[in-house]
């Protein structure tokens, strides 16, 4: 399974579409042009891997994003030799290959991944901005184009699954939350090309099925599903279908509980 996905160096006018909720644009181009961390903290679905392209193109800027998992390691991100017809040869990962190139590097759910990964980091998040190869015993030293990105969902985590302190503690830091209900709404006109009158009851119908999260949802709706429900409707799914395969099965497999949630749906669409 592919962990990487790469994005070319794009410019300002094709930035994937994303909405400015307050001051984060700003601060993420402070960031980058002052060689500073930047730590993104927020629930599952509501922008921040959008947020990341948005600024990678705005910035002109190529983007190495990983998708961080249990079984990630420091090689996975540093890279290995492989052997390649007959002989061993070095492979850079994506954070050695964002390092040489001057790219922007994007850890998301960066918790997920073996504690060995952040002692990697650390050298690259001070002053000093290294990347030091053991096994081939080079010492990268990141240009000033180079910035490194993770994020991480703190209400999904658990006692074992978090940043330590002496991590988090080098990384600037940006909350993020679901857009207010106008900006919701023109997010996923946007993104789906349905109406505002329809974006705008399937906006307030996410904002129900929030208010359950930590009660019979784990996890409340995100921008995402929202934006695919739209999508499906638009494209002429009936509204119901829409809402049942975009907001109600992706959050739980309790037939209780989805009941609970179609009276929702109900209430709000009559």
């Amino acid at each position: 399974m592919n962990m990487v996905s790469t994005a070319p160096v794009k410019g300002a006018a094709d930035a994937p579409f994303y909405l400015e909720q307050g001051p984060e644009c700003a601060l993420f181009e402070t960031a980058y042009r002052q060689q500073m961390p930047l730590l993104l903290k927020g629930p599952t679905g509501c922008g921040k891997t959008r947020f990341v392209a948005h600024m990678a193109a705005r910035l002109g800027r190529p983007l190495y994003t990983v998708a961080c998992h249990d079984d990630l390691t420091a090689a996975d991100l540093i890279g290995r030799y492989l052997l390649k017809g007959g002989d061993t040869v070095w492979s850079d990962g994506p954070l050695t290959r964002a390092v040489r190139e001057g790219a922007i590097c994007y850890l998301d759910e960066v918790v997920e991944a073996r504690k060995d990964v952040t002692v990697v980091l650390h050298p690259l998040t001070d002053d000093r901005r290294i990347l030091p190869i053991d096994r081939t015993g080079e010492t990268l030293e990141a240009g000033p184009g180079f910035m490194l990105v993770a994020s991480y969902n703190p209400g999904y985590q658990n006692i074992l699954k978090t940043l330590k302190p002496s991590t988090r503690q080098r990384f600037l830091s940006i909350t993020f939350d679901f857009p207010p209900p106008d900006h919701e709404v023109k997010i996923v006109t946007q993104e789906s090309g349905l109406d505002d009158a329809r974006a705008k009851g399937l906006v307030r119908l996410a904002g129900k099925l929030r208010g359950l999260k930590g009660q019979d949802l784990e996890e409340g709706v995100s921008t995402r599903l929202v934006i695919y429900a739209a999508s499906l409707i638009a494209h002429g799914t009936p509204v119901d279908q829409a809402i049942e395969t975009a907001m109600i099965e992706p959050l739980t497999d309790d037939d209780d509980v989805k009941d609970g949630l179609r009276d929702i749906v109900t209430a709000v669409f009559g």
